[in-house]
């Protein structure tokens, strides 16, 4: 894809990743972690996606200021001004909101794509004919898009979008129905089986004025309190200006407060091999795989009559020894500081297991 100096892209790099701990921490989240070892984390490999297709100073990444130092160790030519510090989390409305006029105080004719900093992309040739058909249609039109990946199992950890399909649609982009997020295994064995739904990859493409609108019939509170302090952008004062909207402004996801809402909203089905990497069984199936189905991370691991688990050693430098025998089915890490097993079958309450540990000790292990 051509560059082109009105197309941006705004990478999201705040989320703690809890659902992958203990690998991932509050301090050291996953996109910054070589998780599949190859040695560069997903926030490297996520902006050289984007490095590809747009101009270096048109890639933003946004994320919590104490992620700052980080972002600059694993993407050294990034400008200063290209990393947008939220001083709290607020969720994605308020980030999208921010690097949104941002941008558009820049360039009034931008056209953006937003994204995780955290997904696996196996095809990105397809993704960028995609993101391209995205890009073009948004320029033509009042359209909020969304990608949506054709399912291929009922997972009860992914959001859904129920389309559309009108019969006279050539262009591939579908008027969006609905929004459902993380269904039961029986509404989201219905949603795969009826063929108008899609998975939820969170990644997003319009043109400022679009969401600039979306936001303003939306969410006037938020789109109020940016505008005002966008004045500031790009000054010694964006900081202050920004501490005191992010201390106003709620904490709500772009999908609730704006997306279920807006009448403009369209989706095209995708499929170029998508993984929100979000969580141990996602990597288990994106990893390779011994003759037993197991998945081995460490020089130091053996394993004897076991099958169907994922048994990863967290510190690289370790000459720590694991053992396992007779186990199926298990999420097995061992981190300097914790050692965790569990069965895949529960791996959605990793994230409730977190916010127990951090009550009981104090978020000492979190």
């Amino acid at each position: 894809m051509e560059k082109n100096k009105n197309h941006y892209a705004i990478i999201m790099a705040g989320g703690i990743g809890t659902r992958f701990w203990p690998y991932s921490r509050s301090s050291f989240p996953k996109q910054f972690i070589d998780i599949l070892g190859i040695g560069k984390s997903l926030l490297q490999v996520t902006y050289e996606r984007f490095l590809k297709n747009f101009e270096k100073d048109n890639i933003y990444i946004i994320a919590n200021q104490a992620y700052f130092d980080l972002i600059k160790q694993q993407i050294p030519d990034i400008k200063d001004d290209c990393v947008l510090c939220e001083p709290i989390a607020k969720n994605t409305a308020a980030c999208i909101a921010y690097a949104s006029h941002k941008i558009q105080k820049a360039n009034t004719h931008a056209v953006c794509v937003v994204a995780p900093s955290d997904h696996l992309i196996i095809d990105e040739d397809k993704f960028n004919e995609n993101m391209n058909h995205a890009l073009q249609y948004a320029k033509k039109n009042e359209a909020l898009i969304t990608l949506g990946i054709r399912p291929s199992r009922p997972d009860t950890g992914y959001g859904y979008i129920q389309f559309i399909e009108e019969k006279d649609s050539t262009d591939n982009v579908f008027k969006v129905k609905t929004f459902t997020e993380k269904p039961t295994i029986e509404l989201a064995q219905t949603f795969v089986e009826s063929g108008d739904f899609l998975w939820n990859a969170g990644i997003f493409i319009w043109s400022s004025s679009a969401i600039k609108n979306a936001f303003k019939e939306h969410m006037p509170e938020m789109y109020s309190l940016f505008k005002d302090a966008s004045k500031h952008f790009s000054t010694p004062q964006e900081q202050k200006a920004i501490q005191a909207v992010y201390e106003q402004c709620r904490s709500i996801s772009i999908d609730y407060g704006v997306m279920e809402k807006a009448s403009n909203v369209f989706v095209i089905p995708a499929d170029f091999g998508w993984s929100d990497l979000g969580t141990w069984t996602s990597l288990y199936e994106n990893s390779m795989h011994d003759e037993n189905n197991n998945v081995i991370q460490g020089k130091h691991v053996v394993v004897y009559d076991s099958k169907n688990s994922i048994i990863a050693q967290g510190n690289k430098k370790s000459n720590k020894l694991i053992v396992v025998k007779g186990i199926d089915n298990l999420i097995i890490v061992d981190t300097p500081d914790v050692l965790m097993v569990c069965n895949k079958n529960f791996e959605q309450e990793v994230k409730d297991m977190v916010m127990d540990i951090n009550l009981k000790f104090d978020e000492k292990y979190t």
